[in-house]
């Protein structure tokens, strides 16, 4: 049953929602771990997809906590919204492998978030694993009628949920989620990874991969500053100890030409100086808004 202790620095409150807007560094990025030997395969130097990223929703913090440390352990990457609006943000700006969605979470429902997933085409196939502390029979019946695609109830055994987890995963296979490709949204612009495609007012960019790459860091972690020898190790594929001596103009020039590109949304690329760069929208344009 739920008895692990929770490392120092294991659990994160959700990026998504309320984003960081000064100060915030590459030491504020979420868990996230690759498992040696399982890493997905990488198309021109950029990995697109990692070994599956689970969104955790769920209002009680041990357990949220403990549920994040142990799939991390895994390899996922892992966020985690305490209420069913800060589920229903992150989802509009970014669609999940997987969820693990407690029925009986504020504001709104665990069953309102996974009838609003049924209904939406985009999140329609995505594997659910609800949890909840009814046991009784009618209960787990009717979490599959709205939608589950699993059920566990509490007291679970980390070590089940994991497994559980890694089931849906694998049973999505390339229909799921990962097949499909991920896709992020910043109000009018979206970006579809596994087409390398960038779309700003329903007009398609033309980017070249190194420009798309360099967009979709940025825009992976909005309000998060990034030095420009981070950005050279994700965009590039640097080795860290290269891109820490690697002349820097080489990405200075990049987020100009993305800044052109954008055209008056140019200016959400923020400069930082002495430092690097970050993504930041106008007010009233963030996560899909």
């Amino acid at each position: 049953m739920i008895s692990d202790t929770r490392p120092a620095g294991s659990h994160r409150k959700p990026l998504d929602a309320h984003p960081p807007r000064h100060g915030s560094t590459d030491a504020d990025r979420p868990l996230h771990r690759s498992i040696p030997g399982h890493e997905t395969p990488a198309q021109d130097g950029w990995e697109t997809h990692v070994l599956g990223r689970v969104l955790v929703v769920e209002d009680e913090a041990d357990i949220a906590a403990l549920v994040a440390y142990r799939l991390t352990r895994e390899g996922l990457w892992v966020e985690t919204a305490a209420d069913g609006q800060e589920a229903l943000a992150s989802l509009d700006r970014e669609i999940p492998d997987i969820i693990v969605l407690d029925r009986m979470i504020p504001h709104v429902s665990g069953d309102q978030v996974l009838a609003a997933l049924r209904r939406d085409e985009a999140t329609r196939q995505v594997p659910v694993l609800v949890l909840t502390a009814k046991r009784e029979e009618d209960e787990r019946i009717e979490g599959f009628e709205l939608g589950a695609d699993d059920y566990l109830a509490k007291p679970f055994s980390p070590r089940e949920l994991v497994l559980r987890v890694q089931a849906l995963l694998r049973r999505s296979g390339p229909a799921g989620p990962s097949g499909r490709g991920r896709v992020l949204r910043a109000g009018p612009l979206t970006l579809d990874v596994e087409g390398t495609v960038a779309v700003l007012d329903g007009e398609e960019l033309e980017l070249t991969p190194t420009e798309f790459r360099l967009l979709y860091t940025l825009v992976e972690w909005p309000g998060h500053t990034q030095s420009r020898s981070r950005l050279l190790e994700r965009a590039w594929n640097m080795d860290p100890a290269v891109a820490d001596r690697i002349q820097t103009r080489t990405v200075d020039m990049h987020v100009r030409r993305l800044r052109t590109k954008l055209g008056t949304r140019g200016e959400w690329l923020e400069t930082v100086r002495g430092f690097g760069y970050r993504f930041r929208p106008a007010d009233g344009e963030e996560e899909g808004r």
